[in-house]
């Protein structure tokens, strides 16, 4: 599995390095103030693939940040509510194929 992992890995760099390769033109970007700045193709469209790409990255973290929040919230009233009362949960034994059923 790592080796196909690592193959897949080389080929996506292959084939990024060609697309830069043949892609090697600069474009004109007007920006504000009558200003014009030549930018490389490839280095464009990986700068607009970041500015898609971060704001997801930062907003995925903060949902995982604040759903372990929760979580452990609810662990520590869990474990509160469990140290309180004193009882725990009565542990069932597994069915298994040699258990008779009670008739």
């Amino acid at each position: 599995m790592q080796f196909l992992k690592m193959l897949f890995w080389c080929l996506l760099a292959f084939l990024a390095a060609a697309f830069t390769l043949g892609n090697w033109t600069t474009v004109p970007i007007r920006l504000v103030g009558g200003l014009v700045a030549d930018v490389n193709l490839p280095l464009l469209l990986f700068l607009t693939f970041l500015l898609g790409l971060v704001p997801t990255l930062i907003w995925q973290h903060a949902a995982r940040w604040r759903l372990r929040q929760r979580l452990s919230a609810a662990e520590r009233s869990l474990a509160a509510v469990s140290a309180e009362t004193g009882a725990y949960a009565p542990v069932v034994p597994p069915v298994t194929a040699t258990t008779q059923p009670l008739v």
